[in-house]
């Protein structure tokens, strides 16, 4: 029987300890291929949605746009760390009385909307070359820029007199350890966070995951059937069905006028370009050339 070459998505639930480049490894090798990626890194005590992109469809990762993200967090009141989170070196313990319940609600409430977040020290972002968490590590600490960031909900609900579970629903970008630092500094008793699950990025939720366990069980057939279509990342994006001979001038690298397909979307809208019965084969972009406005293909998928 031959089994066809490993190509589309496939969402696990990572567990706690490895990166998601260890996790990354582990799919190469259960599916026999080095074309492998992953969007949106989580961090080794991180837990929950690491979307992989198995085969062609690791080409899709620099052509995502930004998506939001669902996290499940521990906020741990009374102590801050290097970290911002519970594995750092303790730099502050609080030893007064911490807020109530409604107090801290009533904090996490004040980070709804849109906000300028400071990322932390220990994180992947780079400043002149060199990673943050690098610089951290040999205990270095630079100044960084604030970024944009937006807070959709925060759902808060107490487990004991330190620790309150957070529901949060964000903006790509959140670091939710500063979240949690920042809420901790606001209710003046420092906060760290204690647990981070991601339950849903860019519209792929826990419930559809597998954890590294599940996968390894499965057979060479059944891993297969276990990869979604490369076009559910592009989901959000309007379809564009071309005809026949649009599709074979597509596919050689020429734009298509609009007027031609009868569409009209605005320069820089980005589309899914599929065949006239709906397969999808490549993301396209809107742009004006000299003939007018059309669509191009800026990234293939399928071969025809």
């Amino acid at each position: 029987m031959n089994i066809r070459e490993p190509d589309g998505i496939l969402v696990v639930n990572k567990h706690e300890g490895p990166t998601s480049h260890d996790i990354v490894n582990k799919i190469r090798k259960l599916y026999g291929t080095k074309k492998v990626g992953h969007t949106g890194t989580l961090d080794p005590m991180a837990t929950g949605v690491l979307v992989v992109l198995v085969g062609r469809a690791a080409k899709a990762a620099e052509y995502l746009t930004s998506d939001t993200k669902k996290y499940r967090a521990t906020l741990r009141l009374g102590q801050t760390t290097d970290t911002q989170d519970s594995t750092g070196t303790i730099l502050t313990s609080f030893d007064g009385s911490l807020p109530s319940p409604d107090e801290v609600k009533n904090a996490c409430k004040k980070f709804i909307g849109t906000s300028m977040q400071i990322p932390p020290m220990y994180s992947a972002i780079k400043v002149g070359g060199k990673k943050l968490v690098d610089l951290a590590r040999r205990g270095e600490e630079i100044e960084r820029a604030a970024r944009p960031i937006e807070i959709f909900s925060i759902d808060c609900e107490q487990i004991n007199e330190r620790d309150y579970t957070l529901d949060v629903h964000c903006s790509s970008g959140t670091y939710i350890r500063t979240l949690c630092h920042d809420i901790g500094a606001s209710l003046l008793c420092g906060g760290v966070m204690a647990t981070l699950c991601r339950t849903e990025t860019g519209g792929f939720p826990i419930v559809n995951s597998y954890t590294i366990e599940d996968l390894e069980s499965l057979s060479e057939p059944e891993l297969h059937e276990k990869l979604m279509p490369t076009e559910e990342l592009f989901s959000s994006l309007p379809a564009v069905l071309l005809p026949a001979f649009f599709e074979k001038i597509c596919r050689s690298g020429c734009e298509i006028y609009q007027k031609k397909i009868r569409t009209d979307y605005p320069d820089g809208t980005r589309v899914r370009l599929c065949s006239e019965n709906g397969d999808f084969f490549a993301l396209g972009e809107v742009s004006t050339f000299e003939g007018g406005s059309a669509i191009k293909a800026i990234k293939t998928f399928r071969i025809g």
